[in-house]
Protein backbone atom coordinates (compact mmCIF):
# COMPACT_ATOMS: atom_id res chain seq x y z
CA UNK A 1 0.00 0.00 0.00
CA UNK A 2 0.93 3.65 -0.36
CA UNK A 3 1.39 5.84 2.70
CA UNK A 4 -2.07 7.34 2.09
CA UNK A 5 -3.73 3.91 1.91
CA UNK A 6 -1.98 2.81 5.10
CA UNK A 7 -3.08 5.87 7.05
CA UNK A 8 -6.70 5.48 5.94
CA UNK A 9 -6.69 1.76 6.67
CA UNK A 10 -5.36 2.40 10.17
CA UNK A 11 -7.98 5.08 10.85
CA UNK A 12 -10.72 2.80 9.53
CA UNK A 13 -9.60 -0.10 11.72
CA UNK A 14 -8.76 -2.26 8.73
CA UNK A 15 -5.70 -4.21 7.67
CA UNK A 16 -5.75 -2.80 4.17
CA UNK A 17 -7.71 -0.63 1.76
CA UNK A 18 -7.61 -0.20 -1.99
CA UNK A 19 -8.31 2.84 -4.19
CA UNK A 20 -12.00 3.27 -4.92
CA UNK A 21 -13.19 1.67 -1.69
CA UNK A 22 -15.36 3.66 0.71
CA UNK A 23 -14.19 3.78 4.31
CA UNK A 24 -15.24 5.54 7.50
CA UNK A 25 -12.29 6.87 9.46
CA UNK A 26 -11.84 8.16 12.97
CA UNK A 27 -10.61 11.74 12.92
CA UNK A 28 -7.74 13.26 14.87
CA UNK A 29 -8.72 16.88 14.17
CA UNK A 30 -11.62 18.80 12.63
CA UNK A 31 -10.91 22.37 11.53
CA UNK A 32 -13.00 25.36 10.46
CA UNK A 33 -12.40 29.10 10.12
CA UNK A 34 -14.30 32.36 10.40
CA UNK A 35 -15.75 31.93 6.89
CA UNK A 36 -16.70 28.24 7.06
CA UNK A 37 -17.32 27.66 10.78
CA UNK A 38 -20.52 29.76 10.99
CA UNK A 39 -22.13 27.55 8.33
CA UNK A 40 -20.87 24.41 10.09
CA UNK A 41 -22.19 25.65 13.44
CA UNK A 42 -25.64 26.23 11.94
CA UNK A 43 -25.65 22.76 10.39
CA UNK A 44 -24.36 21.27 13.65
CA UNK A 45 -27.39 22.67 15.45
CA UNK A 46 -29.85 21.83 12.66
CA UNK A 47 -28.86 18.15 12.78
CA UNK A 48 -29.66 18.09 16.47
CA UNK A 49 -26.11 17.84 17.79
CA UNK A 50 -25.53 19.29 21.23
CA UNK A 51 -21.85 18.67 21.98
CA UNK A 52 -18.74 18.22 19.82
CA UNK A 53 -17.26 14.74 19.93
CA UNK A 54 -14.05 15.94 21.60
CA UNK A 55 -13.36 19.51 22.69
CA UNK A 56 -9.62 18.92 22.17
CA UNK A 57 -10.04 17.72 18.58
CA UNK A 58 -12.13 20.53 17.11
CA UNK A 59 -10.28 23.71 16.18
CA UNK A 60 -11.66 27.04 14.96
CA UNK A 61 -9.27 29.69 13.66
CA UNK A 62 -10.43 33.19 12.79
CA UNK A 63 -8.00 34.21 10.07
CA UNK A 64 -9.76 35.11 6.83
CA UNK A 65 -11.22 38.48 7.75
CA UNK A 66 -9.44 39.27 10.99
CA UNK A 67 -9.02 41.69 12.56
CA UNK A 68 -12.67 42.13 11.60
CA UNK A 69 -12.87 44.26 8.47
CA UNK A 70 -16.58 45.12 8.71
CA UNK A 71 -19.77 44.43 10.66
CA UNK A 72 -20.52 41.17 8.85
CA UNK A 73 -17.08 39.70 9.55
CA UNK A 74 -17.36 40.83 13.16
CA UNK A 75 -20.65 38.97 13.50
CA UNK A 76 -19.14 35.86 11.91
CA UNK A 77 -16.24 35.90 14.32
CA UNK A 78 -18.53 36.54 17.28
CA UNK A 79 -20.56 33.45 16.38
CA UNK A 80 -17.36 31.38 16.26
CA UNK A 81 -16.14 32.79 19.56
CA UNK A 82 -19.41 32.08 21.35
CA UNK A 83 -19.62 28.52 19.99
CA UNK A 84 -16.05 27.83 21.08
CA UNK A 85 -16.86 29.11 24.56
CA UNK A 86 -20.12 27.13 24.75
CA UNK A 87 -18.44 23.90 23.65
CA UNK A 88 -15.30 24.42 25.73
CA UNK A 89 -13.07 24.14 22.67
CA UNK A 90 -9.41 24.00 23.65
CA UNK A 91 -8.29 25.35 20.31
CA UNK A 92 -9.97 28.58 19.33
CA UNK A 93 -7.61 31.20 17.91
CA UNK A 94 -8.42 34.74 16.93
CA UNK A 95 -6.00 37.34 18.30
CA UNK A 96 -3.52 36.25 20.97
CA UNK A 97 -1.58 33.22 19.77
CA UNK A 98 -3.39 33.32 16.46
CA UNK A 99 -2.48 33.46 12.82
CA UNK A 100 -3.24 31.64 9.59
CA UNK A 101 -4.85 28.27 10.34
CA UNK A 102 -2.59 26.11 8.17
CA UNK A 103 0.50 27.59 9.77
CA UNK A 104 -0.47 27.71 13.43
CA UNK A 105 -2.09 24.28 13.77
CA UNK A 106 1.04 22.30 12.83
CA UNK A 107 3.20 24.75 14.77
CA UNK A 108 1.13 24.15 17.90
CA UNK A 109 1.45 20.38 17.54
CA UNK A 110 -2.22 19.84 16.70
CA UNK A 111 -1.39 17.74 13.62
CA UNK A 112 1.09 14.88 13.77
CA UNK A 113 2.36 12.19 11.38
CA UNK A 114 -0.02 9.35 10.58
CA UNK A 115 -3.15 11.27 11.57
CA UNK A 116 -6.36 11.91 9.64
CA UNK A 117 -7.47 15.53 9.56
CA UNK A 118 -10.30 17.29 7.76
CA UNK A 119 -10.89 21.01 7.56
CA UNK A 120 -13.56 23.25 6.09
CA UNK A 121 -10.91 24.91 3.96
CA UNK A 122 -9.44 23.53 0.76
CA UNK A 123 -5.84 24.09 1.81
CA UNK A 124 -6.13 21.68 4.72
CA UNK A 125 -4.00 19.44 2.47
CA UNK A 126 -1.01 21.43 3.82
CA UNK A 127 -0.54 19.01 6.73
CA UNK A 128 0.48 16.19 4.41
CA UNK A 129 3.96 17.66 4.81
CA UNK A 130 4.02 15.93 8.21
CA UNK A 131 3.09 12.55 6.77
CA UNK A 132 -0.59 12.92 7.70
CA UNK A 133 -3.70 12.46 5.56
CA UNK A 134 -5.40 15.83 5.51
CA UNK A 135 -8.01 17.16 3.14
CA UNK A 136 -10.56 19.92 2.75
CA UNK A 137 -14.31 19.35 3.09
CA UNK A 138 -17.49 21.40 2.95
CA UNK A 139 -18.98 23.00 6.03
CA UNK A 140 -21.74 20.38 6.28
CA UNK A 141 -19.19 17.56 6.39
CA UNK A 142 -17.27 19.53 9.00
CA UNK A 143 -20.45 19.88 11.07
CA UNK A 144 -21.10 16.13 10.98
CA UNK A 145 -17.46 15.47 11.88
CA UNK A 146 -17.60 17.88 14.82
CA UNK A 147 -20.53 15.86 16.15
CA UNK A 148 -19.40 12.33 15.29
CA UNK A 149 -15.60 12.42 15.17
CA UNK A 150 -15.52 10.48 11.92
CA UNK A 151 -15.84 11.00 8.19
CA UNK A 152 -16.30 8.83 5.13
CA UNK A 153 -13.81 8.83 2.26
CA UNK A 154 -13.37 7.18 -1.06
CA UNK A 155 -9.79 5.91 -0.92
CA UNK A 156 -7.90 7.97 -3.51
CA UNK A 157 -5.51 6.64 -6.09
CA UNK A 158 -1.98 7.95 -5.68
CA UNK A 159 0.27 9.74 -8.13
CA UNK A 160 3.97 10.06 -7.34
CA UNK A 161 6.40 12.88 -8.10
CA UNK A 162 10.10 12.12 -7.69
CA UNK A 163 12.52 15.05 -7.73
CA UNK A 164 16.28 14.63 -7.84
CA UNK A 165 19.14 17.03 -8.46
CA UNK A 166 20.46 20.25 -6.94
CA UNK A 167 18.19 23.30 -6.95
CA UNK A 168 19.41 26.33 -8.89
CA UNK A 169 20.02 29.56 -6.95
CA UNK A 170 16.77 31.19 -5.79
CA UNK A 171 14.70 28.13 -6.72
CA UNK A 172 12.52 26.92 -3.87
CA UNK A 173 9.68 24.53 -3.08
CA UNK A 174 7.21 27.07 -4.46
CA UNK A 175 8.89 26.74 -7.84
CA UNK A 176 8.76 22.95 -7.66
CA UNK A 177 5.03 22.86 -7.00
CA UNK A 178 4.27 25.54 -9.61
CA UNK A 179 6.32 23.54 -12.10
CA UNK A 180 4.41 20.39 -11.18
CA UNK A 181 1.00 22.04 -11.61
CA UNK A 182 2.18 23.56 -14.87
CA UNK A 183 3.09 20.12 -16.17
CA UNK A 184 -0.04 18.19 -15.13
CA UNK A 185 -2.69 20.95 -15.05
CA UNK A 186 -5.24 22.03 -12.46
CA UNK A 187 -7.12 18.75 -12.85
CA UNK A 188 -4.10 16.52 -13.41
CA UNK A 189 -4.36 14.88 -10.00
CA UNK A 190 -8.13 15.09 -9.54
CA UNK A 191 -9.18 13.22 -6.39
CA UNK A 192 -5.72 11.63 -6.12
CA UNK A 193 -3.13 11.73 -3.39
CA UNK A 194 -0.04 13.57 -4.65
CA UNK A 195 3.00 11.93 -3.07
CA UNK A 196 6.24 13.91 -3.28
CA UNK A 197 9.52 12.02 -2.96
CA UNK A 198 13.16 11.87 -4.03
CA UNK A 199 16.47 13.37 -2.87
CA UNK A 200 15.40 16.97 -3.62
CA UNK A 201 12.29 16.64 -1.46
CA UNK A 202 14.29 14.97 1.31
CA UNK A 203 16.62 17.98 1.32
CA UNK A 204 13.75 20.46 1.71
CA UNK A 205 13.18 22.05 5.13
CA UNK A 206 9.72 21.68 6.65
CA UNK A 207 8.69 25.13 5.43
CA UNK A 208 9.22 24.04 1.83
CA UNK A 209 7.37 20.78 2.37
CA UNK A 210 4.36 22.66 3.75
CA UNK A 211 4.40 24.87 0.65
CA UNK A 212 4.35 21.91 -1.72
CA UNK A 213 1.53 20.05 0.02
CA UNK A 214 -0.42 23.28 0.45
CA UNK A 215 -0.85 23.62 -3.31
CA UNK A 216 -1.76 19.99 -4.06
CA UNK A 217 -5.38 21.14 -4.22
CA UNK A 218 -4.43 23.43 -7.12
CA UNK A 219 -3.85 20.30 -9.19
CA UNK A 220 -7.26 18.98 -8.13
CA UNK A 221 -5.77 16.55 -5.63
CA UNK A 222 -7.56 15.07 -2.65
CA UNK A 223 -4.37 15.46 -0.64
CA UNK A 224 -0.63 16.00 -0.82
CA UNK A 225 1.81 14.01 1.26
CA UNK A 226 5.50 13.56 2.01
CA UNK A 227 6.71 10.53 3.93
CA UNK A 228 8.10 11.50 7.35
CA UNK A 229 11.87 11.32 7.78
CA UNK A 230 14.42 12.64 10.26
CA UNK A 231 13.73 16.23 9.21
CA UNK A 232 10.06 15.67 10.00
CA UNK A 233 10.79 14.01 13.33
CA UNK A 234 13.15 16.75 14.50
CA UNK A 235 10.44 19.32 13.73
CA UNK A 236 7.57 17.33 15.25
CA UNK A 237 9.31 16.26 18.46
CA UNK A 238 9.64 19.90 19.50
CA UNK A 239 5.86 20.30 19.27
CA UNK A 240 4.16 16.95 19.83
CA UNK A 241 2.27 16.50 23.09
CA UNK A 242 1.05 12.99 22.29
CA UNK A 243 2.20 9.79 20.62
CA UNK A 244 1.99 9.32 16.87
CA UNK A 245 2.61 6.61 14.32
CA UNK A 246 4.77 6.76 11.21
CA UNK A 247 3.73 5.31 7.86
CA UNK A 248 5.63 5.00 4.59
CA UNK A 249 4.78 3.58 1.19
CA UNK A 250 5.71 0.01 0.36
CA UNK A 251 8.29 -0.55 -2.35
CA UNK A 252 5.65 -2.33 -4.44
CA UNK A 253 2.89 0.22 -3.83
CA UNK A 254 0.75 0.96 -6.87
CA UNK A 255 0.56 4.43 -8.45
CA UNK A 256 -1.57 5.72 -11.29
CA UNK A 257 1.54 7.43 -12.62
CA UNK A 258 5.06 8.25 -11.53
CA UNK A 259 6.79 11.43 -12.69
CA UNK A 260 10.55 11.78 -12.33
CA UNK A 261 12.13 15.18 -12.82
CA UNK A 262 15.60 16.68 -12.43
CA UNK A 263 15.07 19.66 -10.16
CA UNK A 264 18.31 21.15 -11.43
CA UNK A 265 16.56 21.85 -14.74
CA UNK A 266 13.84 23.95 -13.10
CA UNK A 267 14.23 27.73 -13.01
CA UNK A 268 12.11 30.11 -10.88
CA UNK A 269 8.48 29.82 -11.95
CA UNK A 270 5.67 32.34 -12.38
CA UNK A 271 2.00 31.37 -12.79
CA UNK A 272 0.18 33.77 -15.11
CA UNK A 273 -3.50 34.65 -14.80
CA UNK A 274 -5.95 33.11 -14.35
CA UNK A 275 -4.92 29.59 -13.34
CA UNK A 276 -2.03 28.12 -11.32
CA UNK A 277 -1.26 25.84 -14.29
CA UNK A 278 -0.32 28.80 -16.51
CA UNK A 279 3.30 28.61 -15.42
CA UNK A 280 6.36 29.92 -17.20
CA UNK A 281 10.00 29.90 -16.35
CA UNK A 282 11.29 33.30 -15.29
CA UNK A 283 13.28 33.57 -18.52
CA UNK A 284 10.00 33.39 -20.48
CA UNK A 285 8.05 36.00 -18.51
CA UNK A 286 8.84 39.10 -20.54
CA UNK A 287 7.85 42.61 -19.43
CA UNK A 288 5.08 42.47 -16.82
CA UNK A 289 4.68 45.69 -14.82
CA UNK A 290 3.07 45.30 -11.38
CA UNK A 291 1.12 47.49 -8.95
CA UNK A 292 1.30 45.26 -5.88
CA UNK A 293 3.42 42.52 -4.33
CA UNK A 294 2.15 40.27 -1.53
CA UNK A 295 4.49 38.15 0.58
CA UNK A 296 2.73 35.76 2.96
CA UNK A 297 -0.37 33.49 3.05
CA UNK A 298 -0.66 29.90 4.24
CA UNK A 299 1.57 28.98 1.28
CA UNK A 300 4.57 31.19 2.06
CA UNK A 301 4.01 32.98 5.36
CA UNK A 302 6.59 31.10 7.39
CA UNK A 303 9.71 32.60 8.94
CA UNK A 304 11.91 31.00 6.27
CA UNK A 305 9.83 32.71 3.59
CA UNK A 306 10.19 36.10 5.28
CA UNK A 307 13.94 35.59 5.58
CA UNK A 308 14.14 34.84 1.86
CA UNK A 309 12.22 37.99 0.99
CA UNK A 310 14.24 40.11 3.41
CA UNK A 311 17.49 38.86 1.88
CA UNK A 312 16.36 40.28 -1.45
CA UNK A 313 14.92 43.52 -0.04
CA UNK A 314 17.78 44.39 2.33
CA UNK A 315 19.41 47.66 1.28
CA UNK A 316 16.92 48.14 -1.53
CA UNK A 317 13.70 50.12 -2.00
CA UNK A 318 10.32 49.08 -3.30
CA UNK A 319 9.74 50.70 -6.69
CA UNK A 320 7.70 53.91 -6.84
CA UNK A 321 4.04 53.14 -7.43
CA UNK A 322 4.27 49.59 -6.06
CA UNK A 323 2.58 48.49 -2.82
CA UNK A 324 4.51 45.65 -1.15
CA UNK A 325 2.56 43.96 1.64
CA UNK A 326 4.28 41.51 3.98
CA UNK A 327 2.06 39.23 6.07
CA UNK A 328 3.65 36.94 8.70
CA UNK A 329 1.81 33.64 9.12
CA UNK A 330 1.36 33.85 12.88
CA UNK A 331 1.99 36.04 15.89
CA UNK A 332 4.89 33.81 16.83
CA UNK A 333 6.45 34.23 13.39
CA UNK A 334 5.83 37.96 13.48
CA UNK A 335 7.57 38.26 16.84
CA UNK A 336 10.58 36.31 15.62
CA UNK A 337 10.69 38.44 12.46
CA UNK A 338 10.87 41.51 14.70
CA UNK A 339 13.64 39.98 16.80
CA UNK A 340 15.69 39.06 13.73
CA UNK A 341 15.37 42.53 12.22
CA UNK A 342 13.34 41.32 9.27
CA UNK A 343 10.49 43.73 9.96
CA UNK A 344 12.98 46.60 10.08
CA UNK A 345 14.33 45.50 6.71
CA UNK A 346 10.83 45.42 5.24
CA UNK A 347 9.88 48.83 6.59
CA UNK A 348 13.15 50.42 5.48
CA UNK A 349 12.51 49.04 2.00
CA UNK A 350 9.09 50.70 1.95
CA UNK A 351 6.92 47.65 2.59
CA UNK A 352 3.74 47.55 4.66
CA UNK A 353 3.88 44.86 7.36
CA UNK A 354 0.49 43.44 8.32
CA UNK A 355 -0.73 41.45 11.29
CA UNK A 356 -1.19 37.72 10.53
CA UNK A 357 -4.23 37.20 8.27
CA UNK A 358 -5.31 35.55 5.04
CA UNK A 359 -6.23 39.06 3.93
CA UNK A 360 -5.59 39.76 0.25
CA UNK A 361 -5.18 36.10 -0.75
CA UNK A 362 -8.95 35.72 -1.02
CA UNK A 363 -9.66 39.37 -1.78
CA UNK A 364 -10.76 39.84 1.81
CA UNK A 365 -8.89 42.93 2.92
CA UNK A 366 -5.36 44.35 3.32
CA UNK A 367 -4.58 44.68 -0.39
CA UNK A 368 -7.69 44.25 -2.52
CA UNK A 369 -6.99 45.05 -6.19
CA UNK A 370 -8.80 47.61 -8.35
CA UNK A 371 -9.76 47.11 -11.98
CA UNK A 372 -6.73 46.88 -14.25
CA UNK A 373 -4.22 46.36 -11.44
CA UNK A 374 -1.64 43.59 -11.39
CA UNK A 375 -0.20 41.83 -8.36
CA UNK A 376 2.53 39.28 -7.92
CA UNK A 377 2.01 37.17 -4.82
CA UNK A 378 3.28 34.18 -2.87
CA UNK A 379 -0.34 33.05 -2.47
CA UNK A 380 -1.78 29.89 -4.00
CA UNK A 381 -4.54 30.98 -6.37
CA UNK A 382 -4.86 33.49 -9.19
CA UNK A 383 -8.43 32.91 -10.37
CA UNK A 384 -10.47 35.73 -11.91
CA UNK A 385 -11.29 38.20 -9.14
CA UNK A 386 -9.42 36.20 -6.51
CA UNK A 387 -7.67 39.24 -5.05
CA UNK A 388 -10.26 41.84 -5.88
CA UNK A 389 -11.77 43.25 -9.06
CA UNK A 390 -12.57 40.72 -11.83
CA UNK A 391 -10.49 42.85 -14.19
CA UNK A 392 -7.38 42.65 -12.01
CA UNK A 393 -4.59 40.09 -12.48
CA UNK A 394 -2.63 37.94 -10.04
CA UNK A 395 0.70 36.28 -10.79
CA UNK A 396 2.02 33.57 -8.44
CA UNK A 397 5.69 33.22 -7.50
CA UNK A 398 8.13 32.50 -4.68
CA UNK A 399 9.05 34.99 -1.93
CA UNK A 400 12.35 35.71 -3.65
CA UNK A 401 10.80 36.49 -7.03
CA UNK A 402 7.96 38.47 -5.43
CA UNK A 403 10.39 40.59 -3.41
CA UNK A 404 12.63 41.21 -6.42
CA UNK A 405 9.62 42.20 -8.50
CA UNK A 406 8.56 44.71 -5.83
CA UNK A 407 11.98 46.38 -6.15
CA UNK A 408 12.00 46.36 -9.97
CA UNK A 409 8.38 47.34 -10.41
CA UNK A 410 7.99 44.46 -12.81
CA UNK A 411 8.28 40.69 -12.59
CA UNK A 412 11.89 39.60 -12.29
CA UNK A 413 14.21 37.45 -10.19
CA UNK A 414 16.80 38.42 -7.56
CA UNK A 415 19.56 37.76 -10.07
CA UNK A 416 18.14 40.58 -12.21
CA UNK A 417 18.79 43.07 -9.45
Amino acid sequence: MTITEKILAHAAGRDEVRPGEFVTCKLDLVLANDITAPIAIREFRDMGAERVFDAAKVAIVADHSTPNKDINSAMQTKLCREFAREQGLEHYYEAAGGGIEHIILPDKGLVLPGEVVIGADSHTCTYGALGAFSTGVGSTDAAAAMALGECWFRVPESIKFVFSGQLQPWVSAKDLILYTIGRIGVDGARYMAMEFAGPTIEALPMAGRFTMCNMAIEAGAKSGIIAPDETTLQWVRQRAGRDFELFTSDADARYVQVYEWDAGDIEPQVAFPHLPENTRGLSEVGEVVIDQAVIGACTNGRLEDLREAAEVLKGRKVAAGVRCIVIPGSQEIQLQAVREGLVETFLEAGCVVSCPTCGPCLGGHMGVLAAGERAIATTNRNFVGRMGHPQSEVYLASPAVTAASAVAGKICGPQDL
